[in-house]
């Protein structure tokens, strides 16, 4: 992908906006990944799922009972029955269930986890769109202020000829009515200046009214992507397809644990009773077995089967889906950069060239008194527009990439890092 470049034309004076502390693209990047709520949200719930796991894979807890007579109302001798029992019972998972069990537990567990990171993928998205918005702005604003300039200067030598007749009172009027006009659109360029740094506060938990400072200017690197590079990383890094592949892994494990409830789990238990007129603390041991017969009731057992096998069609056409879909998404993301990227290159190698050509031979044709104000003033308007324009298709283009890289799932080194990821390349 090519470099970005920057078409503003310059005027001959040091502009107030340079004054404004700066903000990089990393400083958001990292503010926002370790405090955006959402993001925080979406990892306390993976965490929590996480402990599905062992909990899943556990043995049913150890039963304990004990029994004592509390009264007898007949003459036996004392040690014709026992007076206190204890019995200590273990289920066996001798069929697997709860391994099954914990295997569909993980399986959730990660698409809690590609649901976090989709979360985290779209604020940082969010949050780069806003700042590369919030950047635009401010270069609006420095590009509006240095067009008032010049606009000034028009009016001051249109009031100049003016004076000594060598020019209409119509032409003060017009620089003076555009100086205005750009008055008021420098009020509408604060305005998104603010809403976008309340958007960039609000993304990195911060107040709203918290004061933020301007976006570094960046030059994107030239980095190349083929169409089959960036089918193959969507396949395997976009969340949603590892959602849709983690519960297609939960339905293979919830089948398998239809199949395997025809099997049933054995109760070993242990019994210790005492009769009354002994001194033994326990007068007999005794041993047995339970489980439960799913053989009886096989209606229930072959309807789960069933169920489950539905329910794993319906996830591997989930798969199929998600995966089609997701290349859709890639395919339009592709586009808007590659649109961007097109608007970009014709401003800068032909639309702001022509247009400064053009205000440079009606300016020096206006002084030297070949050509009409109408005309000079109408060739500024057309460079501020253009110019406008390609400061506008630059910043289209990098949030364009930055929700291609939402789209694709993964890094693909067109943004600068946060600190904590370049200290761990370091190590």
């Amino acid at each position: 992908m090519k470099p970005t470049y920057l078409f503003l034309f310059s005027l001959s004076f040091a502009s107030p906006l340079r004054a404004t502390p700066e903000l990089s693209l990393g400083e958001v990047t990292e503010a926002v990944l370790a405090h955006n709520p959402r993001i925080e949200e979406a990892r306390a719930k993976w965490a929590a799922m996480r402990e599905r796991v062992p909990q899943s894979a556990a043995w049913a807890d150890l039963r304990v009972s004990a029994d004592s007579v509390a009264g007898r109302f007949v003459n036996i001798s004392p040690n014709g029955f026992t007076d206190q029992k204890l019995s200590v019972e273990q289920e066996l998972p001798i069929s697997g269930k709860n391994r099954s069990r914990a295997r569909i537990a993980a399986a959730e567990a990660i698409v809690m986890f590609e649901e976090a990171r989709r979360a985290e993928l779209d604020v940082v998205a969010e949050a780069r769109a806003a700042y590369f918005r919030l950047a635009n702005a401010w270069a609006q604003l420095e590009l509006n202020r240095q067009n008032q300039v010049s606009l000034r200067q028009i009016a001051e030598i249109s009031r100049s000829r003016y004076e000594v007749g060598k020019q209409t009172a119509g032409a003060v009027l017009v620089a003076e009515t555009e100086s205005g006009k750009l008055a008021e659109t420098e009020r509408d360029l604060q305005q998104k200046i603010a809403e976008e740094q309340s958007a960039l506060n609000v993304l990195m938990n911060r107040d709203a009214f918290a004061p933020l400072g301007r976006p570094n200017e960046i030059a994107l690197p030239v980095t190349g992507f083929s169409t089959k590079e960036l089918r193959a990383l969507t396949l395997a890094n976009r969340p949603e397809v590892r959602v849709a592949e983690a519960k297609l892994a939960a339905e293979n494990s919830r089948l398998e644990l239809a199949h395997r409830a025809w099997i049933p789990d054995p109760a070993l238990s242990l019994q210790g009773s005492r009769y009354n007129d002994t001194g033994r603390a326990v007068s007999e041991m005794g041993a047995g077995i339970s489980f439960q017969v799913p053989w009886s009731n096989s209606g229930k057992y072959s309807a789960a089967v069933r169920e489950a096998r539905s329910n794993r069609a319906a996830a591997r056409a989930a798969l199929e889906r998600a995966q089609k879909e997701s290349l859709g998404s890639l395919r339009d993301a592709l586009q808007r950069v590659e649109t961007a990227q097109h608007h970009v290159e014709l401003f800068r190698d032909q639309l702001v060239p022509q247009a400064r050509e053009a205000f440079e031979a009606n300016q020096f044709s206006y002084e030297s008194g070949q050509t009409a104000f109408s005309d000079w003033i109408s060739a500024q308007r057309n460079l501020r527009e253009i110019a406008g324009l390609a400061r506008e298709h630059i910043a289209d283009e990098q949030a364009d990439l930055a929700d291609l890289e939402a789209v694709v799932g993964a890094d693909l080194k067109i943004f600068p890092p946060p600190r904590w990821a370049k200290q761990a390349d370091n190590k």
